[in-house]
């Protein structure tokens, strides 16, 4: 398709642009960011923006058209929020007016790195930056791919536009809103770039498992053996840094599929956090923020524009997005085998759960469903003197159209088909909660993940925790023995079991919800209280 083919198409959706920039190179968008003043080059070379009051995503104000597609299927909670049709024409008729007159970039992709099952999109942006943004963390597209490119959904962001409540039906003056029969998402009200990611991922996650395929929100990298392994978790539990292992290749690092062939990254690059990012514990992010690679929210100090990755006096969730062959070593194919190995990561700030455990199926689709990790004391307004637990169904709630249990099925029967192990991973604290105990070192982590790729942790000796039921090694080389006990690095034992039961108890009432839907094998697989 032509360049002016592909205006045309985009001026039947937004009629009235003055402008249509299709395609540009990362040069070019980094010219036209600069000379809109979106924002400036930091000295590593990364293009800087600062995305304003919405520096994160704006879970409660993601909507789902509600018709003839979406009907009997979503999962309608307050992360699917249900549009009449008729408001989302509203929110679309005048989101187009808001472009009239005004310049627009365009951008072709794919999501999903196996050509067999990849979705072909268009991302309208009102934001050079934003485009930018999109172009390094979907998949690219050759010039021959981009003459036969039809895209099948598109994603129109204009951050500018303002929605009104009383008008457009929505909650406040930001709005996502996803049309599953237009196969159409506006993204209204806020400058963060992680929504046009999300909203794919969303999409995604919607159309796959009628293929029988199962989205993950989950990182991937490859041994040299071509051993596959999965990070599941919650942002700030380590899934990023984990899988970017300079021994092993990165698949990607965040949102992937596993179907009959194995595993595929939606995305040809990667959105890290940067907050107290450090050359020595993450080398290979750090090393990848450079031309080209889009930084959200880092402050830069002052005349040297030398990134401050400590600063968090605009949020604590600074962003990088940048290309996957800016991390050395990863799978430019974005294509995996069978997973070997599973982990599920989670920070607990209670610091009870042991460092790491086997899972067994029942188990692994129990801590699926409930996808726990902790709020720190003190890191928000109400959270109190105690962590506070927090259960994201699938280790991403807020990007699950359908109900829980049918990914979890999925989960189920890969497991069973494939004989992968699962492991649960506490990255968080151990001998106290968050405020007492310290947080489990990186380097023992690291050395637990690498006894369960290797397979040694198979045969390792367990003993069985008597309120979660995991089955804990005894012993993994290059940790102390103590940690894998966590009652006996506190220094009293009866504030531990007052905690263990606490968690314990939280986790059963988190599951109520899925008692009637999941299997009975899976809702006695949970903590003993």
């Amino acid at each position: 398709m032509t360049q002016q083919a592909i205006s045309e198409r985009v001026l039947d959706m937004i009629p009235g642009l003055e402008t249509v920039f299709w395609n540009l190179s990362v040069p070019q968008l980094v010219e036209m960011a600069i000379r809109r003043s979106e924002g400036e080059l930091a000295s590593n070379g990364a293009f800087v923006a600062t995305t304003g009051r919405h520096t994160g995503r704006s879970a409660e104000d993601k909507f789902v058209v509600e018709n003839e597609v979406s009907a009997g299927k979503v999962w309608w909670n307050k992360n699917n929020k249900p549009l009449s049709q008729a408001a989302f024409n509203t929110l679309y008729g005048r989101l187009r007016a808001y472009f009239q007159g005004r310049e627009a970039y365009v951008l072709d992709a794919v999501a999903g790195a196996d050509p067999r099952v990849s979705l072909p999109i268009r991302i309208i942006t009102e934001y050079a930056w934003h485009n930018l943004f999109a172009r390094q963390l979907f998949r690219r597209l050759s010039p021959e791919e981009l003459e036969n490119h039809h895209p099948e959904w598109t994603v129109i962001a204009a951050p500018g536009f303002t929605p009104d409540p009383a008008i457009d039906g929505t909650r406040s003056n930001v709005a996502v809103a996803i049309d599953f029969v237009k196969r159409l998402v506006l993204i209204s009200g806020t400058a963060y770039a992680g929504e046009i990611k999300k909203s794919i991922f969303t999409v995604m996650n919607f159309v796959l498992p009628e293929r029988g395929i199962f989205p993950m929100h989950c990182s991937a990298n490859m041994g040299p053996d071509g051993d596959v392994a999965l990070f599941f978790g919650l942002s700030g539990t380590g899934k990023t840094s984990l899988s970017a292992d300079p021994n092993r290749r990165l698949i990607g690092d965040d949102e992937h599929g596993w179907s009959d062939y194995g595993v595929f990254n939606f995305e040809g690059g990667c959105y890290a956090k940067c907050i107290r990012l450090s050359p020595k514990d993450e080398p290979q992010i750090y090393s990848a923020i450079r031309f080209g690679s889009v930084m959200e929210n880092v402050v830069l100090r002052p005349g040297s524009r030398i990134p401050d990755y400590d600063d968090a006096s605009i949020t604590e969730n600074t962003r990088v997005a940048y290309p996957l062959d800016y991390i050395e070593n990863a799978v430019e194919s974005g294509i995996g085998g069978h997973p070997r190995v599973i982990f599920f990561l989670t920070a607990d700030a209670f610091g009870v759960l042991p460092p790491i455990s086997l899972l067994t199926p029942e188990q692994a689709m129990y801590h699926f469903l409930s996808g726990y990790t902790a709020k720190l004391a003190g890191t928000e307004v109400g959270l109190g003197s105690e962590p506070q637990a927090t259960f994201s169904t699938c280790f991403g709630a807020p990007f699950m159209p359908l109900p829980p249990t049918v990914y979890s099925d999925l989960l189920g029967r890969k497991l069973r088909e494939h004989g992968a192990r699962v492991y649960l991973l506490n990255t968080g604290w151990t001998g106290g909660p968050f405020g007492v105990g310290e947080r489990i070192k990186i380097r023992y982590t690291r050395a637990m993940v690498s006894a369960a790729l290797s397979g040694v942790l198979e045969k390792a000796e367990t003993w069985t925790d008597p309120v979660f039921g995991l089955h804990v090694p005894v012993h993994v080389e290059g940790v102390p023995d103590e940690l894998m006990r966590p009652r006996e690095t506190w220094a009293s034992g009866e504030e531990y079991d007052r905690m263990a039961h606490n968690l314990a108890r939280r986790f059963a009432e988190n599951f109520e919800k899925f008692a009637d839907s999941a299997p009975a094998a899976v809702v006695a697989a949970g903590p003993r209280i």
